[in-house]
């Protein structure tokens, strides 16, 4: 049975950091591509980050800087290290893993169940 089980969510104050993991039972993370969206209350989900199988990473404007998006092999985990973090973070995290075939069409999408950030004085 595939399944990813995020991590490290807490309460932080404003500049902090915070790492959270995605952990992978059922798929390999080096087979997909991987992201990390997050979804503050009221707001449609957004992708935060991404990490393609062959390591290459993207972020949004917003986190450009800030955020890093790393993945363990050994370990079959990816992380998201978040510093200095802002209220706008604030949020549930979610990572989603997607394999796609040869010419590119998805074939399986895997979300984890998220971890909340809460970024607060």
């Amino acid at each position: 049975q595939v399944q990813l089980v995020e991590s490290g969510g807490g309460l932080v104050r404003p500049g902090g950091s915070l790492r959270l993991s995605c952990a992978a039972s059922g798929i390999l993370f080096s087979d997909n591509v991987v992201d990390w969206y997050r979804q503050a209350p009221g707001k449609e989900r957004e992708l935060v980050a991404a990490i393609t199988r062959r390591g290459s990473t993207s972020y949004a404007e917003s986190v450009k800087g800030r955020f890093t998006i790393s993945r363990d092999d050994l370990k079959n985990t990816i992380y998201l290290q978040m510093n200095s973090l802002k209220p706008e973070d604030t949020a549930v995290y979610y990572c989603n893993a997607i394999r796609y075939n040869a010419i590119g069409v998805a074939l399986q999408s895997t979300w984890g169940q998220g971890t909340q950030v809460t970024v607060s004085t």
